[in-house]
């Protein structure tokens, strides 16, 4: 069963459980799988890789917007992002731990030849390839500074 057969699964699922934030949250990973499909190109259907992608940038709109809600204490709305966040981040790989990344990032220095901080251009693209969906960027690119420094 593909992603985008989930979606479409548990949107039926959520509504004959009345479950009114996990269907608004799955609306909206549904609305974005069909503009992803409709794109000249697609075919009609969205591979898992891209569906991911797509969840994953979801994602982080939800904690950017979380973020701004509690800083100007506007809880009833950081209340509703952080619901939709929780659905969607089940869909989404396990995030990994900070030694886990540490020593992800070890490896891809390493495989790089890299020693000093002038080589964070060489290695952050090459990183962030490695660790694709299971580390957010801002924590890839401080952990890289920190081993390369």
């Amino acid at each position: 069963m593909t992603l985008q057969e989930k979606i479409n699964a548990d949107v039926i699922a959520a509504m004959k459980a009345k479950d009114e934030v996990g269907l608004r949250a799955l609306r909206s990973l549904k609305s974005a799988l069909l503009l992803a499909a409709s794109e000249p190109g697609a075919n009609g259907a969205v591979s898992d890789d891209a569906a991911l992608k797509i969840f994953q940038k979801l994602a982080k709109q939800r904690k950017e917007s979380l973020d701004i809600y509690l800083q100007n204490k506007r809880e009833d709305l950081a209340k509703v992002e952080q619901e939709e966040l929780a659905v969607i981040e089940r869909y989404l790989p396990k995030q990994m731990g900070e030694e886990e990344i540490k020593f992800a990032l070890q490896q891809v220095i390493a495989d790089a030849g890299a020693s000093t901080a002038a080589d964070f251009g060489k290695v952050m693209p090459l990183a962030m390839k490695a660790l694709a969906g299971k580390a957010d960027g801002k924590i890839i690119s401080v952990f890289l500074k920190e081993l390369l420094a």
